[in-house]
């Protein structure tokens, strides 16, 4: 009812008063229910940003596509907000370290933290991130369109620690497999392999060594790379797990896991040379200059593979199965909010990071070349025909990872020191399989042993059936 429409005095229907006071009533409940439905007092972000205008805030970001989608769309939440959005950036390798500078210190630098998979654990335990039902409980701040339900259960899963939601999800990556479709057609493959067996025979018939074409190569740099990408890639699909922490047992060395990194071995003969010291870019870049057939590489990817020399003849398929089944590399990051700075600043994060990880939001993102976790965008049929990267990473999600890839604990920067130290000795043949993992296994229990960082892991495995 606007400000200055006036009631009218209702009129009475027919003579008696029985019938005045049907009216009456009728016209109460119709008035009534014009003033309380949906529409009269819908939540809106404006009037939910109203209190918190001319607040700046400080976002964690990355130099990655996601990122640059997001910085792109931030002035559309700015203008309707009116609250300022500060941007910094930091690679990969050393977010983690800022990250945490800045909660030692108690700087106060940043208001959204950015939380790797394998970070989550790192934040929440240290009280240094708040979990978001205070937000998701305030009607005040709360989108009645955030839908939970919305996102894929498995990404809700890793960012709960001890039965809570600490981050909404964001640039999230699935392993895929990307090949040369003229490649395969001239050597006579019609699809893509489905199996790592069948994609090592097909990489033998794709490797012509006189004229430098190999027909796969897996990034596999020491650090993080070869940690989640080179030796996790060739653990799950066999069987094999870094840990089972409930039990306080390293398993990289069982029979399994064995298996695993001894197929890993034989695929070095249809890999180019230095494989191990080559990381998402040189590989990336092998299969835009069609030097290489095939690669295992994350979604996020596909604008840099889409838009080069092999786009054209880019084919995007779910990584191989391996004897245990599909388990896809899985990996990618969360917003959440610092505990330590003030309310207003939390409240003004929540809301942004609420309006970049909405369903509204999804396709604008998308389009701009970022990777996000909401199934409304990612399964609708439009986009999976413009985005052919889509389709396998929805499969993926779905029915081929789990969020527990990496192992969630607050020592995993030294742990994957080791994993990778290790990894990198077998693959580049300096030591035996089997002892190369027996010494890895070894000096991961010391350390685990010995820092105590058993009790300070996370299994968001076990949550995925609360997001179901």
């Amino acid at each position: 009812m606007s400000a200055g429409m006036k009631i009218q005095p209702a009129r009475a229907v027919g003579s008696g008063g029985k019938g005045r006071s049907r009216f009456i009533g009728v016209a109460l409940t119709a008035l009534a229910a014009c003033l309380f439905s949906g529409n009269a007092f819908a939540w809106s972000l404006k009037e939910a940003a109203a209190p918190y205008k001319g607040t700046t805030i400080s976002i964690v970001g990355l130099d990655r596509p996601s990122y640059k989608a997001a910085q792109k769309l931030t002035p559309e939440f700015e203008k309707e907000t009116g609250i300022n959005v500060q941007w910094t950036n930091f690679p990969y390798e050393s977010t983690l370290k800022e990250e945490t500078l800045n909660f030692v210190a108690n700087s106060e630098q940043f208001d959204v933290i950015l939380t790797d998979v394998v970070w989550p654990v790192n934040f929440a335990g240290a009280g240094w991130a708040l979990p978001l039902k205070q937000f998701m409980d305030d009607p005040k701040l709360a989108d009645p369109e955030l839908d939970l339900k919305d996102f894929f259960p498995v990404w809700l899963a890793s960012f709960t620690v001890d039965g809570k939601l600490y981050g909404l999800p964001f640039d999230s990556y699935a392993g895929l497999l990307f090949y040369n479709k003229a490649m395969f057609k001239e050597a006579g493959i019609e699809n893509p392999p489905a199996t790592w067996d069948e994609l090592k025979a097909a990489a033998e018939k794709l490797t012509n060594k006189d004229k430098k074409v190999y027909g796969y190569a897996l990034q596999s740099a020491r650090g993080e790379t070869q940690t989640a990408d080179a030796f996790a890639r060739f653990l799950w699909p066999w069987g094999g797990q870094f840990l089972d922490i409930p039990n306080k047992k390293i398993l990289v060395n069982d029979a399994k896991s064995v298996a695993g990194m001894e197929f890993r071995q034989s695929l070095l003969d249809v890999m180019p040379s230095g494989i191990v010291s080559d990381d998402h870019s040189q590989v990336v870049e092998m299969l835009s200059q069609k030097q290489v057939a095939m690669i295992t590489e994350w979604s996020a990817f596909y604008p840099t593979l889409s838009t080069g020399p092999v786009a054209s003849d880019l084919g995007i398929a779910p990584e191989p199965k391996g004897p245990d089944g599909a388990y896809a590399a899985f990996g990618g990051f969360a917003y959440m909010i610092s505990s330590q700075v003030a309310k207003e600043k939390q409240d003004a994060g929540w809301l942004f990071v609420q309006w970049l990880t909405s369903k509204e939001m999804a396709m604008p993102l998308i389009e701009n070349g970022a990777v996000v976790a909401r199934q409304s965008a990612d399964k609708d049929p439009a986009a999976q025909a413009k985005f052919p990267n889509l389709k396998p990473m929805v499969e993926t999600w779905e029915t081929a990872t789990v969020p527990d890839w990496r192992p969630q604990l607050q020592c995993y920067p030294r742990f994957s020191d080791i994993v990778s130290d290790w990894g990198s000795r077998i693959e580049l043949g300096q030591t035996p399989v089997k002892q190369g993992l027996d010494s890895m296994a070894k000096d991961l229990n010391s350390y685990m042993d010995s820092s105590g960082c058993w009790d300070h892991g996370n299994t968001p495995q076990k949550y995925i059936s609360m997001y179901k």
